[in-house]
């Protein structure tokens, strides 16, 4: 069957009139007519669009079977035309190295269950494991920590068929699959894993759903469409980025490519945070400049500080977070979770509690917060504020700039 009258076929499966499935498809009714009479030749949009209706509503959709053909449709419109060729190519881009990525995942996992590493008893298997990530991180750089190691193992055992049982194009992205290993039934796994490929949920979508226990209340409940409507309202935002896959930073580190950080800030808050790194080593009281956009990764989540330094007269770890509204509760506590990363994962034990301030470049509101864990207060108070810019000092630099790149954009 030609993909004109499968579109046709599926609709029909649906019992929908033309006019009806154009508003399940999102696209205007022309267009599906056109499509459904050979005229036009559906373009990658509207496929990835029927793809996700027909798990809505639980429809096989047959895979393409050749994995490195970039679609190229020709319409009326040359830059519809051109736009869908290079989502196509993007797309395929992402299927082919994510699974050339899982494979060799799921292959290192399995040689060293095969291994028998894990099963034993004493801490040979760990020592080895060091031993085996030390090396590996030495001839191919990062990827291969003890954690990622271990999410290698893991997904080799939680999914020892999935190369077998799946194509490139029904895979989850690795990142979806580190998120799975969270959730140690099996049955729950299982099916949050075929959800997230029914319904094309992104790696946020799946966290917030893991989280928020999103199968077990599903099961539990007696009205499940409301459940699900309740579902797809508060991932609005989680499912708006397609593109977020050229972003992820494990696809970045398999390809040995350096993360850029750019997309994470707007232009005035890039203005912003280039002047305050330029400031705050000016300053002259110790400040060495450490990392910008550091990305801090948790099972659950990937974080980014915007500005880390070390002090060196202090002996800490200074990180800073800005802000483009009022400075809320929740900045502040997140900023405590950073220190507390920090604290774990970086500091050593001849440094001082590491120390963050939130910023915030709306000037109208609190400038900024120190942050310090509980416990520290009286360091800070006698010796952290003496070599820190004063309140004032940083409000008038973040004016400074925002005019600066104010007046800039109206030239």
């Amino acid at each position: 069957m030609d993909i004109c009258n499968k579109v046709k076929d599926i609709r029909k499966q649906l019992k929908m009139t033309q006019t009806d499935f154009s508003k399940e498809l999102g696209v205007d009714y022309t267009t599906l007519s056109r499509i459904e009479r050979g005229i036009f030749k559906p373009s990658f949009r509207f496929m990835e669009k029927l793809k996700i209706v027909c798990g809505k509503y639980g429809i096989e959709m047959e895979e393409e079977t050749n994995l490195l053909n970039i679609e190229s449709v020709k319409t009326t419109d040359l830059f519809d035309d051109i736009v869908n060729v290079i989502d196509s190519s993007y797309s395929l881009a992402n299927k082919t190295v994510n699974y050339i990525l899982i494979q060799r995942n799921w292959l290192i996992g399995k040689r060293i269950v095969e291994n028998e590493l894990t099963t034993r008893k004493d801490d040979y298997g760990k020592s080895v494991i060091k031993e085996l990530s030390q090396k590996l991180t030495q001839k191919y750089g990062t990827g291969f920590e003890i954690r990622n190691i271990y999410y290698f193992i893991d997904f080799y055992n939680s999914f020892p068929n999935i190369l077998q049982s799946v194509n490139a194009n029904s895979l989850l992205s690795w990142t979806h699959y580190v998120k799975l290993l969270q959730v140690s039934d099996v049955e729950a796994r299982n099916w949050y894993a075929s959800e997230a490929v029914r319904e094309a949920w992104s790696v946020r979508t799946l966290q917030r759903n893991i989280s928020s226990q999103y199968y077990n209340r599903m099961v539990s409940s007696l009205v499940k469409e409301r459940v699900h409507n309740e579902m797809i309202e508060l991932n609005k935002v989680n499912q708006q980025n397609k593109l977020d896959y050229i972003k992820d930073p494990m696809v970045l580190e398999f390809l040995g490519l350096s993360e850029n950080n750019t997309y994470l800030e707007s232009d005035v808050e890039k203005a912003i945070i280039n002047h305050l790194q330029k400031f705050i080593m000016e300053l002259g009281k110790g400040f060495a400049f450490v990392a910008r956009q550091q990305r801090i990764h948790t099972e659950k989540e990937d974080y980014f500080i915007d500005l880390v330094f070390y002090n060196y007269i202090l002996k800490c770890f200074v990180l800073i977070d800005l802000k483009t509204s009022k400075i809320t509760h929740q900045d502040v506590g997140q900023m405590d979770m950073y220190i507390r990363m920090y604290d774990e994962l970086k500091k050593t034990s001849d440094d001082n509690p590491t120390l963050g301030i939130v910023l915030c470049s709306d000037t109208d509101e609190d400038i900024a917060k120190y942050s310090i864990l509980k416990g520290n207060e009286q360091l800070f108070a006698s010796k952290y504020k003496l070599y820190l810019p004063t309140e004032s000092e940083l409000r008038s630099e973040i004016e400074k700039e925002k005019n600066f790149y104010l007046e800039k954009i109206k030239k």
